[in-house]
């Protein structure tokens, strides 16, 4: 095929992806001088990405399948606006063949590898086989293309317990299923069948040897289209859950020189035997010892920004700079490796509830200033935007780099334990917890770690004690000189009422307070705050402490009997949300009119947890019911949460269907009492 069709100079970029990863590449193809061009949803319309773009084109309704995965209006988008070439991202149609070869016969340039390439590793088991043929080190293992049951069993005899049962195609853990008898064989390869089959459209299966405490080790590669291939060095990523990454790193702590210099010339081998152009990853799990082949991904990955940190080097213009066919401008030999980075993945999601996806507007987002203190965050969102329930909860990348990874951890904490989100949950309690555990520091972890390790990971926080119910009180008042800062007519204005100053006497002022949202939970927390012609205090139960504060950005700094430190805090109405010394700590500010009127939301409503979709109705009007019987489905952030009967009953109503959008705490059906 004539080379000057896959790859030539081009000016006008479309990015055909969301969310942090459009604007990523937005970046760097603005510094680069190219035009760029973004796509959206309905439910993107206000979203970053848009925004930073010179053009946006709307694509359809909210749901992916309607508008970030329609090849056709896509295409069309890049049509309308000049665009001559595309950049996927990542997810998507980043690895789909098919949208590969629709751009090129739309006379696009598809900035990533070509059909074919994609076609060949895209398969679990045609890469494997393409592998093997290379010399590329393999798991014990069957891909083949006979998927009979006598076939699957007699391969699984041979490899030996305990196996995985993988889906072929696709990935993310959907599919797959651990097997360590040959009694647990037969449903488990029909559950893998069935799971892949609803996910991929593609039933076959392949087995391979389980490694018991695996590493998983991956290798960035990009090749161009004069036959240069390069490695970029290895990058850890052995933290997971459910077989998503959770914490990347760069260089792995894990490999000593020569065993890095030996992943990395397998995985030259593995993208040399596709020719691959382009920017990719090999993927390999590691049983501490030796590396064996997993699968390739024909992308950029999420974790990239690691490698980009110990390299200097910048994927997204050197993808970019590939697809305008010219040759890699560094050689294997000069590209070196510099310090340690960390990634953390920020999501909108509650550990404390299974991960389950949090969405709403972000009403506070404050993170680290970029690029400062060996810090870089890669975000997608920011203040006053909205989650929603359509799309990956991945709000940020935070990365930090450092010329130790022990720095690095460091710095990286030091960065999560700096940030604020509000509105919605994250999981940065969770990440800062995680990087900190001393199994972490000192490398003794495995995949399965944030499983075992999952209740003290989640643990919740420590009790407010003086700081945290003095913090209260002082984001109360800050809040107050704020407000009144812009009118000239609130009595806050005057010097009667200005805290901490009054001619001749002393005045006081009393609150209350409760752990957590809502009506809070526990005992009220009484405190009295002096003040007036002398220094002003606070009195929480028998002592009085001396009390000042002073305003600084995001929140202010207190002292406390002559200790100062800063506070973040957030107040919305009667709730407080306040970062101290100790630790993140949520308040309900208890009315002193007694108007308590906060909805409180039975265990026995069945509503809608979250924004989602009604993928399934499990019961009919009628029916009886036990406790805990499954009454709907709905899915959140392609995360699916069956809503369950509460009691022993009859299902007196449903007041939804499959396909309707409901929005959080509507009421989805009703069932009343059997009164047993």
């Amino acid at each position: 095929m004539d080379r000057s069709k896959l790859y030539r100079r081009f000016r006008t970029l479309l990015i055909a992806n969301r969310g942090e990863i459009a604007c990523r590449v937005i970046r760097t193809a603005r510094a680069m001088g190219l035009r760029t061009v973004a796509v959206y949803s309905e439910a993107d319309r206000d979203a970053m990405h848009v925004a930073l773009a010179d053009e946006a084109v709307l694509l359809g309704p909210s749901r992916a399948r309607d508008s970030y995965l329609n090849v056709e209006r896509l295409i069309e988008a890049a049509r309308k606006t000049g665009a001559e070439a595309v950049h996927p991202g990542y997810g998507f149609l980043s690895e789909n063949a098919e949208f590969a070869q629709a751009c090129l016969d739309a006379g696009l340039v598809f900035v990533g590898p070509t059909a074919e390439m994609m076609t060949a590793m895209g398969s679990k088991s045609g890469s494997k086989a393409l592998m093997e043929k290379a010399g590329v080190p393999l798991v014990p293992g069957y891909h083949g293309e006979a998927q009979d049951d006598a076939t699957l069993a007699k391969a699984a005899d041979k490899i030996g317990f305990p196996i995985l049962v993988k889906a072929s195609a696709g990935g993310g853990g959907r599919g797959m299923r651990i097997v360590r008898s040959a009694a647990e064989l037969a449903p488990a390869i029909v559950s893998a069948k069935r799971e892949a089959k609803a996910a991929f459209g593609d039933d076959r299966v392949l087995i391979e040897k389980y490694v018991d405490n695996p590493r998983h080790i991956e290798v960035q590669i990009i090749g161009d289209s004069h036959g240069n291939l390069l490695s970029l060095f290895e990058r850890e990523c052995t933290l997971q859950r459910r077989h998503q990454k959770v914490i990347e790193e760069a260089p792995s702590p894990s490999l000593n020189a020569a065993q890095r210099e030996t992943v990395c010339a397998a995985a030259r081998k593995a993208a040399g035997a596709v020719n691959y152009v382009g920017a990719g990853t090999i993927e390999f799990v590691s049983d501490g010892k030796d590396v064996f082949f997993i699968e390739m991904n024909t992308r950029l990955q999420v974790e990239h920004p690691v490698t980009e940190l110990i390299t200097g080097v910048d994927l997204v213009e050197w993808q970019l700079r590939v697809a305008f066919g010219e040759a890699l401008p560094l050689k294997q030999d000069e590209i070196k490796l510099h310090g340690h980075a960390v990634e953390a993945r920020v999501y909108a999601e509650n550990p404390t509830k299974n991960f389950m996806p949090s969405v709403g507007r972000i009403s506070t987002w404050r993170l680290p200033a970029e690029e400062t203190g060996g810090l870089r965050i890669d975000a997608g969102y920011s203040e006053g935007d909205t989650v929603s329930p359509y799309y990956d909860a991945m709000l940020a990348k935070m990365i930090a780099w450092a010329p130790t990874r022990e720095v690095a951890i460091d710095r990286l904490n030091r960065g999560l334990e700096d940030s604020d989100v509000r509105g919605i949950v994250t999981n940065i309690p969770f990440l800062s917890a995680l990087i900190t555990h001393p199994k972490v520091r000192a490398n003794a972890i495995d995949t399965g770690f944030i499983e075992r390790e999952l209740a003290a990971l989640t643990s919740t926080a420590a009790a407010p004690g003086e700081l945290e119910f003095s913090a209260a009180v002082a984001a109360i008042v800050n809040d107050e000189r704020r407000a009144a800062q812009g009118d000239t007519n609130s009595p806050l204005n005057s010097p009667w009422h200005t805290f901490g100053w009054q001619p001749v006497g002393r005045r006081q002022r009393s609150f209350a307070f409760r752990v957590g949202h809502g009506a809070g939970h526990g005992p009220e927390q009484k405190i009295t705050l002096n003040y007036g012609s002398g220094p002003s205090t606070l009195v929480i139960g028998e002592r009085e402490l001396a009390f000042t504060i002073a305003p600084k950005e995001g929140g202010f700094d207190l002292t406390l009997d002559g200790v100062k430190s800063f506070v973040a805090a957030v107040i919305d109405g009667h709730e407080l949300y306040l970062r101290t010394r100790n630790g993140r700590f949520d308040l309900h500010w208890v009315d002193p009119f007694g108007g308590e009127t906060e909805e409180q939301t039975g265990a026995d409503k069945i509503a809608a947890p979250l924004p989602g979709t009604v993928v399934a109705v499990l019961a009919e009007e009628g029916a009886k019911l036990d406790k805990g019987a499954p009454i709907l489905t709905l899915e959140v952030m392609k995360m699916e949460q069956t809503l369950r009967a509460p009691y022993a009953g009859v299902l007196k109503s449903i007041k939804c269907k499959v396909g309707d959008i409901v929005q959080e705490g509507i009421e989805l059906a009703v069932v009343e009492p059997s009164g047993e």
